[in-house]
């Protein structure tokens, strides 16, 4: 018995010791290992909710998700801008007199586009969603372009109407008798209209019913039709135009989602609408979450933490220089007066991440990499300084078929690809 109860004491012993080695040895080999753990499990899950979403017949859109947050939280604000404050249920309710009045006053048939000339408002919003309930997919034109871009992205979108901001009133008449040859319906959202040729919008919207609108307008829709045709910046010559389909539009909340923003959070969006980190991430990822969004007309260095102070805002997006501009600034002793626990983006210099978190407290920076019209996205999970995108052990796990598991497993090491289970990217 003693012979035993010595072999015993001795492998324990052993194993006591081993402890420290095994703990050596996954610092060195696997030092993110509970965060790859932990991001494959949640990758799992978002990919598996989304799949389920995407087979459904009749198919499950970005407005659908809009709808349930609607029935689920109708009270709950959904946009502050200024002094305004919009619920859930307000932009609903404005979404379908939008949708009324496109039916009663243009000739607007499903599936046809219509390109929006706003800057950043809450009428971007609900336009967008009014035109989705008809079954309308949107061009989102850049509020800078003028003349010869002007008329290549509307072409580009094949759009039958035009609904611009009256502010942009230049911009449209320089291109108005090109527009009105080519058989183009011009509306400013205004209630009365300045130009001769273009009809205002926003007095037919106010007089419009608020009722729900049949899901048969939009019948034909489905998951690879149109949503939306966002345009790259054009280095190498004119914009193009990236096709975003119902279906890549219904998974572009895995930022969010795999970030860990929850239905609890104010996110900050100075970014322009008109593009996807604006449109696509921020408002469609706030949708997902059912959260709530502060929206400014453009961003302003001098502003920004005053805005997130007043708005008790907790995630803000970024491209890297918006941030750098931000540690530009005289430095205050306010700088770490927010509730800013998450920042959203991508292209951050290393050496401005660490200036940022030494400037403005420990704030959770979340990075991808991605385009517009790429089908592939890279994320930075772990936080580390300049890295684009991040790979773990289970890069090397193989499947013989490019099923969802396989694209769970791309996701695990911060990649999400367009192969497999139906995706749309």
């Amino acid at each position: 018995m003693r012979a035993v109860s010595s072999v015993r004491m001795s492998n324990m012993k052993t194993g006591l010791l081993g402890l420290p080695v095994l703990w050596l040895l996954r610092r060195i080999f696997f030092p993110y290992l509970w965060k790859d753990l932990h991001f494959f499990y949640r990758a799992l899950q978002y990919m598996k909710y989304t799949d389920d979403f995407l087979k459904r017949i009749p198919p499950f859109l970005v407005l659908d998700k809009f709808y349930l947050r609607v029935s689920a939280q109708p009270d709950k604000n959904f946009i502050f801008y200024q002094e305004e404050v919009y619920t859930y249920r307000d932009i609903d309710l404005k979404s379908n007199q939008l949708a009324w009045a496109l039916k009663q006053h243009s000739n607007l048939e499903e599936g046809q586009c219509v390109a929006i000339f706003l800057g950043n408002e809450p009428a971007y919003i609900w336009t967008w969603l009014g035109l989705a309930k008809i079954g309308c997919p949107v061009a989102c034109l850049n509020y800078n372009i003028r003349a010869k871009s002007f008329l290549h992205c509307f072409r580009a979108s094949r759009a039958k109407v035009l609904i611009a901001g009256p502010e942009l009133k230049d911009a449209v008449e320089e291109v108005l008798p090109t527009l009105t040859e080519e058989g183009v319906q011009v509306y400013y959202l205004s209630r009365e209209s300045p130009t001769d040729g273009v009809e205002s919008l926003l007095d037919k919207v106010e007089a419009a019913s608020d009722q729900p609108v049949p899901a048969s307008y939009r019948s034909k829709v489905n998951i690879q039709s149109p949503a939306l045709y966002i345009y790259t910046s054009g280095t190498t010559g004119l914009p193009k135009a990236a096709v975003i389909s119902q279906g890549r539009l219904l998974v572009s909340s895995s930022l969010t989602t795999l970030s860990g923003v929850s239905s609890d959070d104010v996110l900050y969006i100075t970014l322009p609408l008109y593009h996807s980190t604006g449109l696509m991430i921020g408002v469609r990822g706030c949708i997902e979450q059912g959260a709530s969004l502060v929206l400014r007309n453009k961003f302003s260095v001098n502003h920004f933490w005053d805005d997130c102070r007043r708005y008790n805002v907790t995630v803000v997006h970024y491209v890297g220089e918006l941030l750098r501009y931000l540690c530009n600034t005289p430095k205050k002793d306010s700088d770490k007066d927010h509730c800013v626990r998450l920042a959203l983006g991508n292209g951050l210099r290393s050496d401005v991440w660490k200036e940022f978190h030494d400037r403005f407290g420990n704030i959770s920076i979340f990075e991808f990499y991605a385009s517009t019209e790429g089908n592939a996205v890279f994320y930075n999970y772990i936080g580390k300084p300049g890295a684009i995108g991040k790979s773990s052990f289970f890069h090397k796990v193989k499947t013989s078929t490019p099923s969802f598991y396989h694209v769970c497993l791309f996701i695990s090491q911060g990649i999400v690809c367009s192969e497999g289970a139906g995706f749309f990217f």
